[in-house]
């Protein structure tokens, strides 16, 4: 068996570009591509990059789960040294702070499309 090496990951989403800008805003990476079914975001030469994949029936996930609605299948973790300005940063960035939240140790936010990420202040404990 070879090398196996996360290459990028892939985000479905009903406005690739939108979301694309959005993360770019977000983390301070770059946009390479335009192409509106798949854009890419990330640093040059280094992966993982983040993909998107415009998708016409796409249908957002919900958050906290419910049973009846269609459920998140992966969600984004972002390590921050600051987690309230990386919070104001989000929201400015185009992001919400979901309505629920389960721990004090990280914040779920909510993407432009609906997806959940979240952020927590990384520490020399953490």
């Amino acid at each position: 068996m070879g090398e196996f090496r996360l290459y990028s990951i892939v985000i479905d989403c009903k406005d690739a570009n939108a979301l694309a800008d959005f993360y770019a805003a977000l983390l301070g990476w770059e946009k390479y591509t335009d192409n509106p079914e798949w854009i890419s975001v990330g640093r040059k030469l280094e992966t993982p990059f983040l993909l998107f994949q415009q998708d016409e029936n796409y249908r957002p996930p919900v958050w906290p789960d419910r049973p009846d609605r269609q459920q998140k299948s992966i969600h984004l973790d972002f390590a921050v040294s600051d987690l309230e300005k990386a919070i104001q940063h989000a929201v400015e960035c185009g992001a919400k702070v979901a309505p629920e939240q389960f721990s004090s140790h990280w914040t779920v936010m909510i993407d432009p499309a609906g997806h959940p990420f979240c952020l927590f202040e990384k520490t020399a404990e953490n």
